[in-house]
Protein backbone atom coordinates (compact mmCIF):
# COMPACT_ATOMS: atom_id res chain seq x y z
CA UNK A 1 0.00 0.00 0.00
CA UNK A 2 2.86 2.43 0.76
CA UNK A 3 4.16 1.98 -2.80
CA UNK A 4 0.68 2.73 -4.17
CA UNK A 5 0.63 5.97 -2.15
CA UNK A 6 4.11 6.88 -3.34
CA UNK A 7 3.49 6.32 -7.06
CA UNK A 8 -0.21 6.70 -7.79
CA UNK A 9 -1.08 10.19 -6.41
CA UNK A 10 1.72 12.13 -8.17
CA UNK A 11 1.03 10.53 -11.53
CA UNK A 12 -2.73 10.93 -10.98
CA UNK A 13 -2.14 14.65 -10.39
CA UNK A 14 -0.32 14.89 -13.71
CA UNK A 15 -3.02 13.06 -15.65
CA UNK A 16 -5.73 15.16 -13.96
CA UNK A 17 -4.05 18.30 -15.29
CA UNK A 18 -3.53 16.73 -18.72
CA UNK A 19 -7.25 16.04 -19.13
CA UNK A 20 -8.21 19.43 -17.72
CA UNK A 21 -5.95 21.17 -20.26
CA UNK A 22 -7.29 18.91 -23.04
CA UNK A 23 -10.94 19.81 -22.50
CA UNK A 24 -10.69 23.38 -21.17
CA UNK A 25 -11.12 25.02 -24.58
CA UNK A 26 -14.64 23.61 -24.86
CA UNK A 27 -15.61 26.01 -22.04
CA UNK A 28 -13.30 28.98 -22.58
CA UNK A 29 -13.48 28.87 -26.39
CA UNK A 30 -16.50 31.15 -26.98
CA UNK A 31 -15.21 33.87 -24.65
CA UNK A 32 -11.70 33.54 -26.05
CA UNK A 33 -12.97 33.86 -29.61
CA UNK A 34 -15.04 36.91 -28.76
CA UNK A 35 -12.25 38.70 -26.90
CA UNK A 36 -9.60 38.12 -29.58
CA UNK A 37 -11.94 38.13 -32.62
CA UNK A 38 -11.13 34.56 -33.65
CA UNK A 39 -13.07 32.79 -36.38
CA UNK A 40 -14.34 29.23 -36.01
CA UNK A 41 -11.39 28.08 -38.13
CA UNK A 42 -8.96 29.98 -35.90
CA UNK A 43 -10.48 28.39 -32.81
CA UNK A 44 -10.26 24.94 -34.41
CA UNK A 45 -6.59 25.45 -35.27
CA UNK A 46 -5.85 26.73 -31.79
CA UNK A 47 -7.55 23.79 -30.08
CA UNK A 48 -6.05 21.13 -32.35
CA UNK A 49 -2.49 22.36 -31.70
CA UNK A 50 -2.61 20.48 -28.39
CA UNK A 51 -3.41 17.18 -30.10
CA UNK A 52 -0.91 17.66 -32.90
CA UNK A 53 1.99 18.26 -30.51
CA UNK A 54 0.77 15.48 -28.22
CA UNK A 55 0.56 12.91 -31.01
CA UNK A 56 3.87 13.77 -32.67
CA UNK A 57 5.69 13.36 -29.35
CA UNK A 58 4.58 9.79 -28.68
CA UNK A 59 7.31 7.74 -30.40
CA UNK A 60 10.26 9.84 -29.10
CA UNK A 61 8.54 9.81 -25.71
CA UNK A 62 8.65 6.02 -25.60
CA UNK A 63 12.40 6.04 -26.17
CA UNK A 64 12.90 8.64 -23.43
CA UNK A 65 10.77 6.71 -20.94
CA UNK A 66 12.69 3.49 -21.54
CA UNK A 67 16.06 5.28 -21.47
CA UNK A 68 15.67 7.75 -18.58
CA UNK A 69 12.63 6.55 -16.63
CA UNK A 70 9.20 8.09 -15.94
CA UNK A 71 10.21 10.34 -13.03
CA UNK A 72 12.68 12.49 -14.93
CA UNK A 73 10.82 12.50 -18.21
CA UNK A 74 7.39 13.50 -16.90
CA UNK A 75 8.72 16.06 -14.43
CA UNK A 76 10.77 17.75 -17.16
CA UNK A 77 7.93 17.76 -19.67
CA UNK A 78 5.50 19.21 -17.13
CA UNK A 79 7.81 22.20 -16.78
CA UNK A 80 7.29 22.75 -20.52
CA UNK A 81 3.51 22.44 -20.00
CA UNK A 82 3.69 25.09 -17.28
CA UNK A 83 5.59 27.36 -19.68
CA UNK A 84 2.92 26.72 -22.30
CA UNK A 85 0.17 27.64 -19.85
CA UNK A 86 2.02 30.88 -19.06
CA UNK A 87 2.45 31.69 -22.78
CA UNK A 88 -1.26 30.97 -23.31
CA UNK A 89 -2.28 33.18 -20.38
CA UNK A 90 -0.24 36.10 -21.72
CA UNK A 91 -1.00 35.54 -25.41
CA UNK A 92 -2.37 38.49 -27.38
CA UNK A 93 -2.92 36.92 -30.81
CA UNK A 94 -3.60 33.62 -32.52
CA UNK A 95 0.08 32.78 -33.06
CA UNK A 96 1.00 33.24 -29.42
CA UNK A 97 -2.04 31.31 -28.18
CA UNK A 98 -1.39 28.45 -30.61
CA UNK A 99 2.24 28.26 -29.49
CA UNK A 100 1.13 28.12 -25.87
CA UNK A 101 -1.44 25.44 -26.62
CA UNK A 102 1.13 23.35 -28.52
CA UNK A 103 3.62 23.64 -25.64
CA UNK A 104 0.91 22.47 -23.25
CA UNK A 105 0.13 19.47 -25.47
CA UNK A 106 3.79 18.56 -25.78
CA UNK A 107 4.35 19.04 -22.05
CA UNK A 108 1.53 16.73 -20.92
CA UNK A 109 2.22 14.03 -23.53
CA UNK A 110 3.82 11.76 -20.91
CA UNK A 111 1.20 12.03 -18.18
CA UNK A 112 -0.49 8.70 -18.92
CA UNK A 113 2.39 6.82 -20.53
CA UNK A 114 4.84 7.67 -17.73
CA UNK A 115 2.36 6.33 -15.19
CA UNK A 116 1.99 3.08 -17.14
CA UNK A 117 5.77 2.75 -17.41
CA UNK A 118 6.23 3.29 -13.66
CA UNK A 119 3.46 0.84 -12.79
CA UNK A 120 4.98 -1.84 -15.04
CA UNK A 121 8.34 -1.35 -13.32
CA UNK A 122 7.10 -1.58 -9.75
CA UNK A 123 3.96 -3.74 -9.70
CA UNK A 124 3.15 -7.32 -10.75
CA UNK A 125 0.97 -7.76 -13.86
CA UNK A 126 -2.16 -8.72 -11.88
CA UNK A 127 -2.24 -5.26 -10.22
CA UNK A 128 -1.87 -3.24 -13.41
CA UNK A 129 -5.56 -3.33 -14.33
CA UNK A 130 -6.63 -1.74 -11.03
CA UNK A 131 -3.90 0.88 -11.29
CA UNK A 132 -5.10 1.66 -14.81
CA UNK A 133 -8.61 2.20 -13.47
CA UNK A 134 -7.42 4.61 -10.82
CA UNK A 135 -5.19 6.65 -13.11
CA UNK A 136 -8.00 6.94 -15.67
CA UNK A 137 -10.35 8.05 -12.88
CA UNK A 138 -8.08 11.02 -12.24
CA UNK A 139 -8.34 11.98 -15.91
CA UNK A 140 -12.12 11.68 -15.83
CA UNK A 141 -12.21 13.97 -12.81
CA UNK A 142 -10.09 16.46 -14.74
CA UNK A 143 -12.67 16.41 -17.53
CA UNK A 144 -15.48 16.99 -15.04
CA UNK A 145 -13.62 19.94 -13.46
CA UNK A 146 -13.13 21.38 -16.95
CA UNK A 147 -16.93 21.61 -17.35
CA UNK A 148 -19.21 23.33 -14.82
CA UNK A 149 -16.52 24.18 -12.21
CA UNK A 150 -14.33 25.82 -14.85
CA UNK A 151 -17.32 27.74 -16.18
CA UNK A 152 -18.02 29.01 -12.66
CA UNK A 153 -14.37 29.99 -12.19
CA UNK A 154 -14.47 31.98 -15.44
CA UNK A 155 -17.08 34.26 -13.91
CA UNK A 156 -14.76 35.05 -11.02
CA UNK A 157 -11.27 35.10 -12.51
CA UNK A 158 -11.26 35.16 -16.30
CA UNK A 159 -9.42 32.70 -18.56
CA UNK A 160 -6.02 34.41 -18.29
CA UNK A 161 -5.93 34.20 -14.50
CA UNK A 162 -7.08 30.56 -14.66
CA UNK A 163 -4.20 29.61 -16.94
CA UNK A 164 -1.73 31.46 -14.71
CA UNK A 165 -3.05 29.39 -11.81
CA UNK A 166 -2.74 26.21 -13.90
CA UNK A 167 0.87 27.10 -14.73
CA UNK A 168 1.70 27.24 -11.01
CA UNK A 169 -0.24 24.03 -10.30
CA UNK A 170 1.62 22.24 -13.11
CA UNK A 171 4.99 23.28 -11.70
CA UNK A 172 3.93 21.99 -8.28
CA UNK A 173 2.96 18.59 -9.73
CA UNK A 174 6.26 18.46 -11.67
CA UNK A 175 8.17 19.01 -8.42
CA UNK A 176 6.00 16.41 -6.65
CA UNK A 177 6.82 13.77 -9.24
CA UNK A 178 10.53 14.65 -9.37
CA UNK A 179 11.09 14.56 -5.61
CA UNK A 180 8.58 11.90 -4.49
CA UNK A 181 8.69 9.18 -7.17
CA UNK A 182 11.52 6.65 -6.81
CA UNK A 183 13.67 5.44 -9.67
CA UNK A 184 14.16 1.83 -10.59
CA UNK A 185 17.83 0.80 -10.96
CA UNK A 186 19.02 1.68 -14.49
CA UNK A 187 18.31 -1.03 -17.04
CA UNK A 188 20.54 -2.01 -19.90
CA UNK A 189 18.45 0.12 -22.25
CA UNK A 190 19.87 3.29 -20.70
CA UNK A 191 23.36 2.36 -21.82
CA UNK A 192 22.17 1.30 -25.25
CA UNK A 193 22.99 3.50 -28.23
CA UNK A 194 20.17 5.67 -29.53
CA UNK A 195 20.20 3.81 -32.85
CA UNK A 196 19.48 0.60 -30.98
CA UNK A 197 16.69 2.34 -29.10
CA UNK A 198 15.04 3.02 -32.46
CA UNK A 199 15.40 -0.68 -33.24
CA UNK A 200 13.15 -1.23 -30.23
CA UNK A 201 10.51 0.94 -31.92
CA UNK A 202 10.88 -1.22 -35.01
CA UNK A 203 10.48 -4.31 -32.84
CA UNK A 204 7.15 -2.97 -31.57
CA UNK A 205 5.77 -2.10 -35.00
CA UNK A 206 6.80 -5.48 -36.42
CA UNK A 207 5.14 -7.43 -33.61
CA UNK A 208 1.87 -9.30 -34.05
CA UNK A 209 1.10 -8.42 -30.42
CA UNK A 210 1.02 -4.74 -31.38
CA UNK A 211 -1.04 -5.22 -34.54
CA UNK A 212 -3.49 -7.44 -32.74
CA UNK A 213 -4.37 -4.51 -30.47
CA UNK A 214 -3.88 -1.64 -32.94
CA UNK A 215 -7.34 -1.86 -34.61
CA UNK A 216 -8.93 -1.70 -31.14
CA UNK A 217 -6.91 1.43 -30.44
CA UNK A 218 -7.90 3.11 -33.71
CA UNK A 219 -11.54 2.08 -34.07
CA UNK A 220 -12.82 1.43 -30.57
CA UNK A 221 -10.79 3.54 -28.14
CA UNK A 222 -9.92 6.35 -30.55
CA UNK A 223 -13.42 6.15 -32.00
CA UNK A 224 -14.95 6.66 -28.57
CA UNK A 225 -12.81 9.76 -28.09
CA UNK A 226 -14.07 11.08 -31.45
CA UNK A 227 -17.71 10.40 -30.55
CA UNK A 228 -17.42 11.70 -27.00
CA UNK A 229 -15.60 14.86 -28.07
CA UNK A 230 -17.91 15.90 -30.92
CA UNK A 231 -20.26 13.48 -32.65
CA UNK A 232 -22.35 12.45 -29.64
CA UNK A 233 -23.77 15.95 -29.38
CA UNK A 234 -24.29 16.19 -33.14
CA UNK A 235 -26.18 12.87 -33.10
CA UNK A 236 -28.35 13.79 -30.12
CA UNK A 237 -29.43 17.08 -31.69
CA UNK A 238 -29.41 16.05 -35.35
CA UNK A 239 -31.01 12.60 -35.09
CA UNK A 240 -32.90 12.55 -31.79
CA UNK A 241 -33.91 16.19 -32.20
CA UNK A 242 -32.96 17.13 -28.64
CA UNK A 243 -32.24 20.65 -27.47
CA UNK A 244 -28.70 21.67 -26.59
CA UNK A 245 -29.56 21.45 -22.88
CA UNK A 246 -30.90 17.90 -23.19
CA UNK A 247 -27.90 16.85 -25.26
CA UNK A 248 -25.60 18.31 -22.60
CA UNK A 249 -27.46 16.30 -19.97
CA UNK A 250 -26.74 13.12 -21.94
CA UNK A 251 -23.06 13.99 -22.33
CA UNK A 252 -22.71 14.71 -18.60
CA UNK A 253 -24.36 11.38 -17.84
CA UNK A 254 -21.96 9.59 -20.19
CA UNK A 255 -18.93 11.26 -18.58
CA UNK A 256 -20.15 10.46 -15.08
CA UNK A 257 -20.72 6.82 -16.03
CA UNK A 258 -17.21 6.73 -17.48
CA UNK A 259 -15.66 7.99 -14.23
CA UNK A 260 -17.70 5.60 -12.07
CA UNK A 261 -16.69 2.71 -14.30
CA UNK A 262 -13.01 3.68 -13.98
CA UNK A 263 -13.45 3.62 -10.20
CA UNK A 264 -15.06 0.19 -10.47
CA UNK A 265 -12.11 -1.09 -12.50
CA UNK A 266 -9.71 0.30 -9.93
CA UNK A 267 -11.56 -1.39 -7.06
CA UNK A 268 -12.24 -4.76 -8.60
CA UNK A 269 -9.84 -5.66 -11.41
CA UNK A 270 -7.06 -7.06 -9.22
CA UNK A 271 -9.51 -9.03 -7.07
CA UNK A 272 -11.13 -10.49 -10.17
CA UNK A 273 -7.72 -11.41 -11.58
CA UNK A 274 -6.93 -13.37 -8.42
CA UNK A 275 -10.22 -15.23 -8.94
CA UNK A 276 -9.27 -16.20 -12.48
CA UNK A 277 -11.01 -13.43 -14.44
CA UNK A 278 -8.11 -11.95 -16.37
CA UNK A 279 -7.99 -8.23 -17.29
CA UNK A 280 -8.04 -9.08 -21.01
CA UNK A 281 -11.38 -10.85 -20.47
CA UNK A 282 -12.75 -7.74 -18.74
CA UNK A 283 -11.46 -5.60 -21.60
CA UNK A 284 -13.01 -7.65 -24.41
CA UNK A 285 -16.32 -8.11 -22.57
CA UNK A 286 -16.59 -4.39 -21.85
CA UNK A 287 -15.80 -3.42 -25.45
CA UNK A 288 -18.34 -5.87 -26.89
CA UNK A 289 -20.95 -4.38 -24.52
CA UNK A 290 -19.99 -0.84 -25.57
CA UNK A 291 -20.44 -1.85 -29.22
CA UNK A 292 -23.83 -3.34 -28.33
CA UNK A 293 -24.81 -0.08 -26.60
CA UNK A 294 -23.77 1.94 -29.65
CA UNK A 295 -25.80 -0.40 -31.87
CA UNK A 296 -28.87 0.13 -29.68
CA UNK A 297 -28.33 3.89 -29.93
CA UNK A 298 -28.19 3.64 -33.73
CA UNK A 299 -31.47 1.74 -34.04
CA UNK A 300 -33.09 3.87 -31.30
CA UNK A 301 -34.07 0.76 -29.39
CA UNK A 302 -35.63 2.72 -26.54
CA UNK A 303 -36.81 6.21 -25.74
CA UNK A 304 -34.66 6.12 -22.58
CA UNK A 305 -31.66 7.34 -24.52
CA UNK A 306 -29.83 8.72 -21.49
CA UNK A 307 -29.35 5.20 -20.16
CA UNK A 308 -27.98 3.98 -23.48
CA UNK A 309 -25.40 6.77 -23.63
CA UNK A 310 -24.41 6.13 -20.01
CA UNK A 311 -23.99 2.42 -20.83
CA UNK A 312 -21.89 3.35 -23.86
CA UNK A 313 -19.61 5.50 -21.70
CA UNK A 314 -19.34 3.00 -18.85
CA UNK A 315 -18.51 0.02 -21.08
CA UNK A 316 -16.08 2.00 -23.26
CA UNK A 317 -13.95 2.63 -20.17
CA UNK A 318 -12.70 -0.96 -20.34
CA UNK A 319 -10.73 -0.06 -23.45
CA UNK A 320 -8.10 1.57 -21.25
CA UNK A 321 -7.05 -1.90 -20.07
CA UNK A 322 -5.67 -2.49 -23.57
CA UNK A 323 -2.67 -0.23 -22.87
CA UNK A 324 -1.22 -2.42 -20.15
CA UNK A 325 -2.38 -5.69 -21.68
CA UNK A 326 -0.72 -4.89 -25.00
CA UNK A 327 2.52 -3.76 -23.30
CA UNK A 328 2.71 -6.99 -21.28
CA UNK A 329 3.60 -8.77 -24.52
CA UNK A 330 6.95 -6.93 -24.64
CA UNK A 331 10.06 -6.96 -22.43
CA UNK A 332 9.95 -4.30 -19.73
CA UNK A 333 12.88 -2.44 -21.32
CA UNK A 334 10.71 -1.61 -24.38
CA UNK A 335 7.33 -1.30 -22.63
CA UNK A 336 7.45 2.51 -22.81
CA UNK A 337 7.90 2.41 -26.58
CA UNK A 338 5.12 -0.15 -26.88
CA UNK A 339 2.66 1.97 -24.87
CA UNK A 340 3.44 5.20 -26.70
CA UNK A 341 3.21 3.49 -30.10
CA UNK A 342 -0.23 2.23 -29.13
CA UNK A 343 -1.21 5.68 -27.87
CA UNK A 344 -0.18 7.08 -31.25
CA UNK A 345 -2.66 4.68 -32.89
CA UNK A 346 -5.39 5.79 -30.48
CA UNK A 347 -4.86 9.47 -31.24
CA UNK A 348 -4.61 8.80 -34.96
CA UNK A 349 -7.94 7.01 -34.77
CA UNK A 350 -9.55 9.74 -32.68
CA UNK A 351 -8.67 12.55 -35.02
CA UNK A 352 -8.95 10.60 -38.24
CA UNK A 353 -12.45 9.46 -37.31
CA UNK A 354 -13.50 12.82 -35.90
CA UNK A 355 -12.56 14.47 -39.19
CA UNK A 356 -13.53 11.57 -41.45
CA UNK A 357 -17.02 11.10 -40.05
CA UNK A 358 -17.71 14.77 -40.70
CA UNK A 359 -16.44 14.56 -44.27
CA UNK A 360 -18.69 11.55 -44.93
CA UNK A 361 -21.74 13.25 -43.43
CA UNK A 362 -21.10 16.29 -45.64
CA UNK A 363 -20.60 14.00 -48.64
CA UNK A 364 -23.93 12.31 -48.00
CA UNK A 365 -25.69 15.64 -47.76
CA UNK A 366 -23.98 16.72 -50.98
CA UNK A 367 -25.58 13.70 -52.66
CA UNK A 368 -28.97 14.88 -51.46
CA UNK A 369 -29.28 12.64 -48.40
CA UNK A 370 -31.09 14.28 -45.49
CA UNK A 371 -28.72 15.13 -42.61
CA UNK A 372 -30.23 12.79 -40.02
CA UNK A 373 -30.14 9.87 -42.47
CA UNK A 374 -26.57 10.74 -43.46
CA UNK A 375 -25.57 10.63 -39.79
CA UNK A 376 -27.25 7.24 -39.42
CA UNK A 377 -25.46 5.79 -42.43
CA UNK A 378 -22.04 7.10 -41.38
CA UNK A 379 -22.45 5.95 -37.79
CA UNK A 380 -23.56 2.53 -39.01
CA UNK A 381 -20.38 2.24 -41.08
CA UNK A 382 -18.31 3.23 -38.07
CA UNK A 383 -20.14 0.66 -35.93
CA UNK A 384 -19.31 -2.04 -38.50
CA UNK A 385 -15.62 -1.09 -38.31
CA UNK A 386 -15.75 -1.44 -34.52
CA UNK A 387 -17.18 -4.93 -34.86
CA UNK A 388 -14.45 -5.85 -37.37
CA UNK A 389 -11.73 -4.60 -34.99
CA UNK A 390 -13.12 -6.72 -32.17
CA UNK A 391 -13.42 -9.77 -34.41
CA UNK A 392 -9.82 -9.27 -35.55
CA UNK A 393 -8.65 -9.21 -31.93
CA UNK A 394 -10.60 -12.37 -31.15
CA UNK A 395 -9.99 -14.42 -34.30
CA UNK A 396 -6.55 -13.34 -35.53
CA UNK A 397 -4.52 -15.46 -33.04
CA UNK A 398 -6.46 -18.57 -34.06
CA UNK A 399 -5.93 -17.77 -37.72
CA UNK A 400 -2.19 -17.27 -37.15
CA UNK A 401 -1.95 -20.61 -35.38
CA UNK A 402 -3.72 -22.37 -38.25
CA UNK A 403 -1.24 -20.87 -40.72
CA UNK A 404 1.81 -21.92 -38.69
CA UNK A 405 3.84 -24.81 -40.19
Amino acid sequence: MSLWLTLLPPFAGGYFLSYLFRTANAVIGPGLAGELHLSAGDLGLLTSAYFLAFGLAQIPLGILLDRYGPRRVEAGLLVIAALGSLVFALGENLTQLTLGRALIGFGVCACLMAAFKAFSQWFPPLQLASLTGWIMTSGGLGALVAASPLEAALGLLGWRQIFLFLAVATLMVAAWIFFAVPDKPPSSSRATALSEQWLGVRQVFRSFQFWRYAPLGVMVIGGFMAVQGLWSGVWLMGVNGYSRATAAEHLSGMSLALVLSYIGIGLSATRLAHRGIRPVVLMVTGLWLSTLALGLILIQATTHTLWLWMAFGACSSFGTLSYTQMALGFPNEVSGRASTAFNLMVFAGAFGLQWGLGLLVDLGQGWGIERALSLRLVFSGYWALQVMALLWFWLAPKWILRQAP
